[in-house]
């Protein structure tokens, strides 16, 4: 299965790493096998995490206040936002448009 991730959604985990990574490199370490790992189980089971705000699924990272927001399309799963949980909620919908 493709896998796309949007640039903000990019940018948002890298941003994430580097502040995690910066108040310690093995808490940024831990922070990007995280975000891997729940990249690895939506790509192994997209229509297993409940859409929350359709068709956006959400899950969340463990040990982090962090989810991985993302749509599963036939021809690929697209990664919209890689979201701190506190953060305004639905800041990212605007993303599902293009």
């Amino acid at each position: 299965m493709k896998v796309v991730l949007h640039p903000q959604a990019d940018a948002e985990f890298l941003l994430a790493q580097q502040r995690y990574t910066d108040a310690s490199p093995t808490l940024g370490h831990r922070f990007y096998n995280e975000i891997t790992s729940v990249f690895r189980r939506v790509i192994e089971h997209p229509l297993r995490y409940k859409q929350f705000d359709p068709p956006a699924r959400r899950l969340f990272a463990n040990g982090f206040p962090y989810a991985v927001i993302y749509v599963a399309r036939p021809d690929a799963i697209w990664i919209i936002a890689v979201m701190h949980v506190r953060r305004e909620p639905g800041y990212w919908k605007e993303r599902l448009a293009r």
